[in-house]
């Protein structure tokens, strides 16, 4: 289980290339210094005072790190390590390599039944785990599902993205509209 580490991420990792960017922050490749394993080091910006368009609030931070530290599963990227400073969170996560699989999807034009049946299978896998710790996704798309490496015959799934995600609590019900637009059913 992740905790927050004293010092800098600079100090236990080598900060590598960029491996993507979001509208609060980046995410780097790294190395662990210790053990040369390679892990995402993910950048979140927060917010420095409160109405700030600027970063994330430091409370929805803190609430995808308590998720993410309840977690372990095969289907669900894990949380190594952690490290904070003002104006800034540094989550340091297991490397997925292989992807989106909605790029994957897209290259390929065609999944054959087995492979469909297997994806699904993993992804019902990972969201039966979260139902199973009362958490609930919010933001589960083809873009925050990703292969772990693209090039094994039988790819491992793994679900990312926890900023959304909240514990399910008995008699609380959720009324605000979350997740992304594109993806979000029409009711009515």
């Amino acid at each position: 289980v992740a905790t927050l580490s004293p010092g800098s991420v600079e100090d236990l990792y080598e900060l590598l290339e960029k491996l993507g960017s979001g509208h609060f922050g980046v995410v780097k490749r790294c190395q662990e210094r210790s053990t040369g394993t390679f892990y995402a080091a993910k950048f979140v910006k927060t917010q420095r005072c409160r109405g700030s368009r600027r970063g994330l609030e430091r409370a929805q931070v803190e609430q995808e790190v308590t998720i993410l530290r309840q977690l372990n599963h095969p289907n669900i990227m894990r949380l190594h390590d952690l490290f904070a400073s003002r104006a800034e969170v540094v989550l340091i996560l297991e490397l997925i390599r292989g992807g989106e699989l909605f790029d994957f999807i897209a290259e390929k034009e065609m999944l054959s039944e087995e492979e469909a049946i297997e994806f699904l299978g993993q992804i019902l896998r990972g969201v039966e785990y979260l139902h199973s710790h009362r958490i609930a996704h919010f933001d589960l798309k083809p873009e925050n599902i990703m292969l772990q490496e693209k090039d094994d015959p039988k790819p491992q799934i793994k679900i990312i993205d926890f900023g959304l995600a909240q514990r399910l609590e008995d008699g609380v019900t959720f009324k605000s509209l979350c997740g992304t637009p594109q993806y979000i059913g029409v009711t009515g």
